[in-house]
């Protein structure tokens, strides 16, 4: 599936709520807040780990956080589709962007948000 690109995904996932007559719920807000819950479960398995453990999730719970990323990445899609989004367009700004904010010379090796630069 690697060379399933992202509007082949956007498309399935249009074709996937038509047919069974999904779009009815599947309002912007609809889909953030089912976004969020996604997110949300993504952090439950790394909630309590040490940095180390985190790093080296057992197989069993890395399947688990790949169906997790999965679902996040598919509401994802679909909200983008919904707002006429073009995402890799908008992830390409938005790096630009954060060059901008976080010059090199400034920024690395530290954790500083760039309104905290000198």
């Amino acid at each position: 599936m690697s060379s399933f690109d992202l509007n082949a995904l956007k498309h399935r996932m249009r074709d996937f709520a038509d047919t069974r007559e999904w779009n009815q719920f599947h309002s912007p807000k609809n889909l953030a807040m089912a976004l969020s819950a996604e997110v949300s479960e993504i952090i439950e398995h790394f909630q309590w780990l040490t940095e180390e453990q985190s790093k080296n999730l057992p197989q069993n719970k890395l399947d688990e956080v790949a169906t997790e990323l999965a679902d996040t990445l598919l509401y994802l899609v679909r909200l983008a589709d919904k707002l006429d989004i073009d995402l890799l367009t908008a992830a390409q700004d938005k790096i630009e962007l954060n060059e901008q904010k976080y010059p090199v010379e400034k920024a690395k090796g530290n954790a500083k948000k760039y309104t905290e630069f000198d």
